[in-house]
């Protein structure tokens, strides 16, 4: 890869909310060590429910959806929109287990992908990286885990006063 590629690739990463955790340097690393570009199609698949995958990725261009299928449907709804910076597949990728969402585009979009075959040799080469990274990826699953409990108590006033609780 060219180094104004990699450049390019590195302001992106560091551009995400991923690069406020692994700074500039990381940014860097990642771009030349583990970052391929990947574009999709308008309704494409960047993997489905139940895949095991080996890559996160970061969006760079576009959105995509986050959509809970069932076989018996004609359209899956649509959980969660993400963005331009969003990490997306990071905990399947940490732990290996089956997706639980499928992740489509709407629209064009594009991605980073970062394969665990580029990212194994970071752990011994780049340690504080990977550490950097990992806290990234547990801040917003913090983020999340308090998101959700604030929308169950909102949820559990509205019920318990009849729909009267939220003004």
């Amino acid at each position: 890869m060219k180094e104004q590629e990699i450049d390019r690739i590195a302001t992106m990463i560091y551009e995400a909310p991923l690069g406020e955790y692994i700074g500039r340097d990381g940014a860097a690393i990642l771009a030349e060590h583990a970052a391929e570009a990947r574009l999709l199609k308008g309704d494409e698949f960047l993997y489905r429910r139940g895949d095991v995958t080996s890559s996160f990725y970061i969006v760079t261009d576009g959105r995509l959806a986050l959509v809970r299928e069932k076989t018996n449907e004609r359209t899956a709804p649509i959980v969660h929109v993400l963005e331009k910076g969003d990490l997306v597949g990071e905990l399947g990728f940490i732990d290996q287990t089956p997706h639980s969402l499928s992740v489509r585009a709407l629209g064009d979009a594009a991605v980073l992908s970062f394969s665990a075959e580029s990212i194994k040799p970071l752990i011994t080469e780049h340690p504080e990286l990977i550490f950097n990274f990992m806290r990234a990826v547990i801040k917003r699953v913090h983020h999340v885990v308090v998101t959700v409990g604030e929308h169950e108590r909102e949820l559990q006033e509205y019920i318990s006063t009849g729909g009267r609780g939220r003004g």
